[in-house]
């Protein structure tokens, strides 16, 4: 009996041992595209030595010098194809800084590898791709994951706390504006405008590019529900700088008991993510990354506020990349409408080919 617990005992301590220093090794990543200019976001996160990129995915050799350079990769490791890459390195995942379109194409090269896929906003083109996206993920058993800025704004979270334990009532209205002054305007490199302003490589223009956020706070608010109906209006106020694409747009998505406003724009005069929630007591205002209020209904237009500024969560839900790895080595798990999750990012698209599909026809669609 003794020799059998002892056996055990160190079986057990061998496991703990092993997942320890498996969720201690750095994940190999393998960075496929740098025309999307958040990929600089990846190259500093590496500094932190949770991950290393063994690889990256790039036929434009001057931009990948230009990178190289300043981030102090060697050429050595620049591949003109997955399979090149696939071929020279062991790669456990990557991350799409592509163009939407070619983020089906990622998935397809990856995903019968058992590697998994992380893409920037939004998951795919449309739901054709999606759909395909999500096939191949489920047969292969991947994590397949849509990286959104706000998804790490510790203000979401605590606007989402303050909903989940009935701070402010149940949720009536929720307004959500992204966006900037316009790409050709912020005066971003050819290789990343060049795609941004096209139709087919990036499914349309403001409408999509910040669209797409308000559309996943909002499928996280309402746990996964989707709206019964999308009205979309857009126009080219930039008609110069976006000749082929819309730069501005408003979607308003349809609850049983609730609505949203969704502002994506390329005309911001000051660039904003943010978000607000009226509930039937209060609101709440995730008013940027850190500067988060609550706001309690006193009377007729008096209110009793709390206004906090918010420190930055906790690792690893303060990184896209150290939460990718976190999922990987299953540190952490994720629930299918989280906002990088699978299943929330599948309605995202949804409603972003029915409010395309709004503001072409001026009528409203009903999602089945």
């Amino acid at each position: 009996m003794r020799r059998t617990v002892g056996r055990f005992l160190s079986a057990l301590l061998v496991a703990l041992s092993f997942g320890s220093a498996h969720a201690s090794d750095k994940l190999k990543i393998g960075v496929v595209g740098l025309t999307h200019t958040h990929v600089h976001w990846i190259f500093e996160s590496e500094k932190q030595g949770q991950f290393e990129i063994v690889g990256i995915v790039e036929q434009n050799k001057d931009l990948a010098q230009r990178y190289a350079t300043q981030h102090n990769y060697s050429m050595d490791k620049v591949y003109d194809s997955m399979d090149a890459m696939f071929a020279a390195q062991d790669v456990q995942a990557v991350t799409a800084f592509g163009t939407i379109y070619e983020h089906l194409e990622v998935v397809q090269k990856a995903a019968p590898r058992g590697v998994h896929v992380m893409v920037e906003k939004p998951l795919a083109i449309n739901m054709e791709h999606a759909s395909e996206m999500k096939a191949l993920a489920t047969k292969h058993n991947i994590h397949l994951l849509t990286n959104y800025e706000t998804t790490w704004y510790p203000t979401n979270h605590k606007a989402y706390e303050a909903i989940k334990n009935d701070e402010v009532g149940d949720i009536r209205k929720v307004i959500v504006r992204d966006g900037h002054k316009g790409p050709a305007k912020l005066g971003i490199n050819s290789e990343f405008l060049d795609w941004l302003v096209d139709p087919k490589q990036n499914g349309g223009g403001a409408i999509v590019d910040f669209g797409c956020y308000g559309a996943n706070l909002m499928t996280w608010l309402m746990e996964g529900k989707k709206p019964q109906s999308v009205t979309a209006i857009t126009q080219q106020l930039q008609a110069e700088n976006n000749p082929q694409v819309d730069d501005e747009s408003i979607i308003i998505l349809g609850y049983e008991n609730a609505n949203a406003i969704v502002q994506g724009s390329w005309n911001w005069p000051i660039g904003r993510k943010d978000m607000e929630i009226y509930g039937e007591t209060g609101a709440v205002y995730a008013d940027n990354r850190h500067t988060y209020r609550k706001r309690i209904a006193k009377g007729y237009d008096d209110f009793e506020e709390t206004a906090l500024a918010l420190p930055e969560r906790a690792a690893p839900y303060n990184d896209p990349f150290h939460y990718f790895k976190a999922l990987i080595t299953e540190e952490i798990s994720i629930s299918p409408y989280d906002l990088s999750a699978l299943e929330n990012n599948m309605v995202v698209v949804e409603i972003l080919d029915a409010a395309r599909e709004s503001a072409k026809t001026g009528k409203t669609v009903y999602l089945k």
